[in-house]
């Protein structure tokens, strides 16, 4: 029977950080048999001084004036943008010869994730996103809300990188 691998991710995974994550999995010796679920939040709601921070942060300022000025997708386009960036990141997977599936999800991922757990033998959680300066910090983030709450380990990843969160 495979294990099931759940990878939560706030935006399209690259084939990069699919063959880095499978990598982790079937690189031992032997292979694990695993199927990645993944699960994309849609992005309705933002925290306007949070995103801020995080764009100002990472030197994004065309992002943090949208911030400033409150400019969120309608939900119909979150949703679109989110089931776009699902699609791809299982193509990722798939290039990356990795078996995965997937859904989109509300804005806040951890009811989905605390579903998925209690129905399915999930043996790790795999978060990616990109640096969140006052979430990181703060142990708000996905993955630290996840270890909080979850009785499976989490692996925090930025994406783009090997970096560890």
């Amino acid at each position: 029977m495979s294990e099931i691998v759940v990878v939560l991710t706030e935006d399209a995974l690259t084939e990069t950080d699919a063959a880095q994550i499978s990598g982790l999995y079937t690189g031992q010796e032997p292979p694990r048999d695993v199927v990645f679920h993944v699960l994309v939040p849609a992005d309705t709601e933002q925290n306007i001084l949070v995103s801020l921070v995080d764009h100002l942060s990472l030197g994004e300022l065309r992002e943090a004036l949208d911030a400033a000025l409150g400019r969120e997708p309608e939900p119909a386009e979150a949703r679109r943008d989110a089931a776009d960036q699902l699609a791809a990141s299982l193509a990722a997977f798939a290039a990356a010869g990795a078996t995965a599936d997937g859904v989109v999800v509300a804005d806040d991922p951890l009811p989905a994730l605390r579903a998925v757990v209690a129905d399915r033998e999930v043996s790790e959680i795999v978060v990616v996103t990109l640096p969140h300066a006052l979430e990181d910090t703060f142990h708000r983030d996905w993955a630290s809300r996840a270890r909080e709450e979850l009785q499976v380990p989490v692996l925090h990843l930025y994406s783009g990188t090997s970096q560890l969160g």
